[in-house]
Parts: C-alpha cells; sequence; structure tokens
C-alpha cells in the first residue's frame, strides 16, 4: 500500500460547546488503533473555539506542541513567561519538554478561532522547554511550497526537535505543485481548506494522506486550496 487515506468524515469527534474539534489520530476519549500517528507525527487536531473561550492552563511535557491558525486569533500564556497572539499565518511551537504549563483561549469576544493542534513526538526526552512564533505571510505561501518548520530552521523556518520538515501552501485553483517523498522518508498531506487532486483522487477539506513510497508526487488544486505537508523519516 503506497498510500494511506484518512478521510474527514472518519476523524473522531469531539463537541462541548465552546470546543468543536475533529481528530485526525487517537486523542483523549477518542482512540482507533489503526490511526495513532504517524511516525513522529501523533496528534492533529482541527479545533474551532468560541468567542472569549478556550483552554484554561494545564501541563504538557516531552512533546513539540505546534499551533496553526486558520482563522481568528488565539491567545498563549505559558509558565516560561510567554505571552502571545497567534494569527492566520503564523505558527507557533512550544516545546514541553521537563515540563510546562499554557493555556489558549480565543483573543475574540465576537469571532471563532479556527486552528490546527499539532503534536510530534520529540527527538529526545527531558529537552528545556521553549517557545517560538513566526509569521509566514500569504504571498510567501501562495503556489509554493513554503517550508515553515524544521530541524534546523533553515530558510527561517521554526525550530522542530525532530527529523521533520513542515510545509504548508496556499495553491490557486488550476495551479500544481510537486513533492518528492525521498527515499527512506515519507509524507503526510493535510488538506486544510478547498480540494487537491493528488494522483487522480480529489481531497477535501479535512481529508489526510499518507505518502509511504519514495517518488515524485504532482498536487493540482481543483479549488484554491490550502495544505499542510509534513516529510517524515520513515
Amino acid at each position: 500500500m503506497n498510500q494511506l487515506l484518512r478521510p474527514s468524515a472518519e476523524r473522531g469527534n469531539a463537541d462541548f460547546g465552546w470546543l468543536k474539534s475533529k481528530h485526525t489520530f487517537s486523542f483523549g476519549s477518542y482512540y482507533d488503533p489503526k490511526h495513532s500517528g504517524f511516525g513522529a507525527l501523533r496528534v492533529i487536531n482541527e479545533d474551532k473555539v468560541a468567542p472569549s473561550a478556550g483552554f484554561p492552563t494545564h501541563p504538557h511535557e516531552n512533546m513539540e506542541i505546534i499551533s496553526y491558525v486558520v482563522s481568528g486569533a488565539l491567545e498563549h500564556k505559558d509558565s516560561l513567561g510567554t505571552g502571545s497572539v497567534i494569527r492566520e499565518g503564523d505558527l507557533q511551537r512550544m516545546s514541553a519538554g521537563t515540563g510546562v504549563r499554557h493555556s489558549e483561549y480565543n483573543h475574540s469576544d465576537t469571532d471563532p478561532v479556527h486552528f490546527l493542534q499539532i503534536w510530534i513526538v520529540p527527538e529526545k526526552d527531558g529537552l528545556t522547554p521553549g517557545y517560538e512564533q513566526k509569521t509566514f505571510p500569504t504571498a510567501e505561501r501562495r503556489d509554493n511550497l513554503r517550508l515553515i518548520g524544521s530541524r534546523d530552521g533553515r530558510r527561517g523556518s521554526v525550530v522542530i526537535h525532530q527529523d521533520v520538515d513542515l510545509y504548508a501552501s496556499l495553491l490557486s485553483a488550476g495551479k500544481s505543485v510537486a513533492i518528492e517523498i525521498r527515499p527512506g522518508r515519507k509524507g503526510w498531506l493535510q488538506i486544510v481548506k478547498g480540494a487537491l487532486g493528488v494522483d487522480g483522487q480529489t481531497l477535501a477539506a479535512g481529508d489526510g494522506l499518507g505518502l509511504l513510497q519514495a517518488g515524485e508526487v504532482s498536487l493540482v488544486a481543483s479549488l484554491d486550496a490550502e495544505f499542510l505537508l509534513f516529510d517524515l523519516s520513515a
């Protein structure tokens, strides 16, 4: 099997009123032994949080926690003394390491916030907790694969303490990009918005696709599409 399709409709679902969440992989009370991560990629939750609501202060350890905001604004505070607002085009990485406490709230009292919560298992336990946030303008992601996260922070990307390259793209309808899965690697494609053709099949918002075979893969936007690509060690 060269590809692993994860349709949006088959994801786990959580609805707490103030929070509506879709789980690509097992998370919280949702457990699916066939979908408990993809290599070092452990969690992709698509979260929608009501105005002024959010996650109160809670602990984490030994995890790289990444937030990618689709729309709205997410307010972050943590025990490292960080206080920030994460908006569309921003990528936040918090290394929980030996232990950190944080909260995340919708920064607006009128509009919802829509974001992807991503967890990646770090290359080793016991890292010093840390925080990083960078903005990647629309122009840099438009019809392009923009590197936004990497182990070495190259090209201005956020540092992720794992052998992973994370790309973001806003692909206009009718445009295409080619991605290369190198030997010894695998990829996870997560569609955020729109529709994307991959090897003759169409993926819609919320769909995920694991790419398990080395080689070139062509991505064609049938509608304006936003997506993330994780390039991971196999």
